[in-house]
C-alpha cells in the first residue's frame, strides 16, 4: 500500500477503562506528537497486528522519560496480572448506589 492512499473508516465512542499512570504516558506522547489518542492507539494496535514494533528508538526514550514523570513502573511483565483497587471499579459504584 502506498503512504498516500487513504481509508475510508467509521470510527465509534468507547469507553475503554485503564491503568491510571499508563493513560497519562499514553495522552503525554500523543500530545507530543500533535495527535490524538485514539490515533495513537490505532496506530499501536495496527502495528501489533503485523508483529511491527510501533515506536522508534527515540519515541522509547521519551516514552520512558514519561513513564518515570508519571511514576509508571510496569512493563509487559504486568500484562494480564493488573488488579483493580477495590471499591474503584465500576462495579462496585453501581453496587453501592443500590
Amino acid at each position: 500500500m502506498s503512504e498516500t492512499t487513504e481509508f475510508i473508516v467509521e470510527r465509534v465512542q468507547t469507553g475503554v477503562r485503564m491503568e491510571k499512570r499508563l493513560l497519562k504516558v499514553l495522552k503525554a506522547f500523543a500530545e507530543f506528537h500533535d495527535m490524538t489518542l485514539g490515533d495513537l492507539l490505532e496506530g499501536i494496535v495496527l502495528h501489533a497486528f503485523d508483529g511491527k514494533t510501533p515506536f522508534s528508538p527515540a519515541s522509547l526514550g521519551r516514552i520512558q522519560e514519561l513513564k518515570k514523570f508519571y511514576g509508571l513502573e510496569l512493563d509487559s511483565t504486568a500484562s494480564h496480572r493488573l488488579k483493580e483497587i477495590r471499591g474503584k471499579g465500576t462495579r462496585n459504584k453501581r453496587r453501592m448506589e443500590k
